[in-house]
């Protein structure tokens, strides 16, 4: 049974109508799993204790945030009004990244149906990221036997600058960022490798830049455990997305990661990403890409 983590949470925090991001997509893509009974376990993970935060982040930033003090300003660039729904939501999702990684090196394979923060700085938050999950779970991989180095593979859309900062001078850290070359942030902080693509990639394009370069990444720096933020903003018909890869491609990227860990004998905790889409329902057949694969490569099932 391949190990999800969700908590209903993920989809219940206040929001103002027409709000741009898909809250609902988390307990559709549930929903979606559910109806099609493929063989999973579910996993609730704990809050993560807002304390612990301080040894990754500016303690002074994680304090406001936490208690409502953070200006104007600097929520408005993170992109959610505060509410304490919202705080307590994060920090679920915070502990389920980290859950994440316990079951994927328990079982060699695991997915939170959330997570990809990876737009939160040290000292701000940013593109609806309020603390880094994958910087977090990073970190608390490398705290387990036998993980001596980390890579977080980030395919969203968007460049990973948050990530990319935090791990910068970390040789135990190995970011790997490719995304769209004009799109969100401006500025793109350099992670280890980078791979800037142009608007209206396709599918075959990006799977030939991408996969050479994963390959690389694997020979260059011998990881123990991947991170991977397997976002299907790269989507041809996403709105935040300007990049042209159909379904076809999201499910060989997602075959791919997970055939090459396989292959190597290393454990994968898979986050799902950006996505974004007025009718929330489009993202669910995207998302549940990831679901497959890890099913097909780890499980041998056909879904």
């Amino acid at each position: 049974m391949l190990p999800l983590i969700y908590h209903p949470i993920y989809s219940d925090f206040p929001l103002p109508e027409g709000h741009r991001y898909p809250l609902q997509k988390y307990r559709l893509l549930k929903e979606h799993i559910d109806l099609n009974q493929w063989p999973v376990n579910y996993h609730q993970p704990h809050s993560h204790k807002w304390q612990r935060l301080c040894e990754l982040h500016q303690p002074d930033y994680v304090e406001s945030l936490v208690y409502g003090k953070l200006p104007l300003a600097k929520m408005r660039r993170i992109g959610f009004p505060w509410s304490e729904a919202l705080i307590e939501r994060s920090m679920t999702s915070l502990g389920g990244t980290v859950l994440t990684v316990d079951k994927a090196i328990e079982t060699g394979c695991a997915i939170h149906l959330t997570g990809g923060y990876h737009h939160s700085h040290f000292d701000f938050g940013s593109g609806f990221c309020l603390f880094n999950d994958l910087i977090l779970a990073a970190h608390h991989a490398l705290s387990a036997p036998g993980i001596e180095r980390v890579l977080i593979v980030d395919c969203d859309v968007h460049h990973g600058d948050g990530t990319a900062t935090m791990a910068a001078g970390n040789d135990e850290i190995i970011t790997l960022s490719v995304h769209c070359d004009k799109n969100f942030p401006s500025r793109k902080p350099p992670s280890d490798i980078d791979l800037p693509l142009p608007r209206n990639t396709q599918s075959e394009e990006y799977l030939s830049a991408f996969l050479p370069c994963l390959n690389l990444a694997f020979h260059q720096y011998q990881p123990d455990m991947v991170i991977y933020d397997a976002g299907v903003d790269i989507h041809e018909d996403d709105e935040l997305g300007y990049f042209s890869v159909d379904q076809a491609g999201i499910r060989a990227r997602d075959n791919a990661v997970f055939a090459l860990c396989k292959e190597h004998q290393i454990p994968v905790a898979a986050v799902i990403g950006g996505g974004y889409r007025t009718e929330q329902t489009a993202l669910v057949p995207l998302h549940a890409e990831l679901v497959r694969a890890a099913l097909a490569t780890f499980h041998s099932v056909a879904t």
